[in-house]
């Protein structure tokens, strides 16, 4: 290539070689772009592409807070005006006319007594004083009574003739035994009051038989210092198949 450049001094180069030198120029053209291509394609290989990191700022702004209003204030609403009270026409007040008083009438005073004078002696004797009367005989006996009635006396023996109860059949069949104890209250009269069971003997039936056997007992008084006096008792039944 050295020596196709070379020219003569003083000759004219001919249309062939400038045609060469225009096709060098070229050529060299391209390959100086294919190796700036090169060295670009090999750089962006070796260097990776950096991503563009867009920053957004964000401003944020402080508003003052709203002012809350106030409330507005309730307007009382004045009341309306009270009705008028019709004029009650009311009598007018007659003063009653004071009574006047009568005039007290003075008493005659009497003669004052002369110091000489003796009075003479009453011949009337006095009257005997009244008897006072004697003390009612009556309330103690009622107190006493009142008392009796309400407290009878617990006592351990009475002048009685105590029925005997009748044994229940079914009861004896079933073989029921036990001791029922029944209380009751001798009157003044020598009268049974208030019969009550005491103490179960663990039947009914038997129970009923002592209860039954009292009601058909009969006592006499029951006698404390000469007088009745209302007396409490309890009796024992027992009943046992022994019998």
């Amino acid at each position: 290539m050295q020596a196709s450049h070379t020219v003569s001094a003083g000759v004219t180069p001919t249309p062939s070689a400038r045609m060469n030198s225009r096709a060098l120029t070229a050529t060299a053209a391209v390959a100086a772009i294919h190796v700036a291509l090169l060295a670009v394609v090999l750089t962006l290989r070796h260097d990776p592409v950096q991503p563009v990191l867009e920053s957004h700022v964000m401003t944020a702004q402080l508003l003052p807070p709203t002012p809350v209003a106030a409330p507005v204030a309730l307007q009382s609403i004045a009341p309306p005006p009270p009705k008028p009270t019709p004029p009650v026409h009311t009598k007018p007040k007659v003063k009653p006319t004071p009574t006047p008083k009568p005039t007290p009438t003075p008493l005659p005073q009497a003669a004052a007594p002369s110091p000489t004078a003796i009075a003479a002696p009453d011949p009337t004797p006095p009257a005997p004083a009244a008897p006072a009367a004697p003390p009612a005989a009556a309330a103690p006996a009622i107190v006493r009574q009142t008392m009796e009635i309400a407290a009878p006396k617990n006592v351990s023996h009475l002048d009685c003739n105590i029925a005997k109860p009748d044994y229940p059949s079914l009861s004896k069949r079933r073989g029921e035994t036990g001791i029922a104890y029944v209380k009751f209250v001798v009157g003044l009269s020598g009268r049974i009051e208030n019969v009550e069971l005491k103490k179960s003997s663990g039947f009914s039936r038997l129970d009923d038989a002592a209860v039954a056997a009292v009601h058909a007992s009969a006592c006499k008084p029951y006698l404390e210092n000469g007088q009745p006096v209302r007396a409490a008792y309890t009796q024992p039944y027992d009943f046992n198949l022994n019998d």
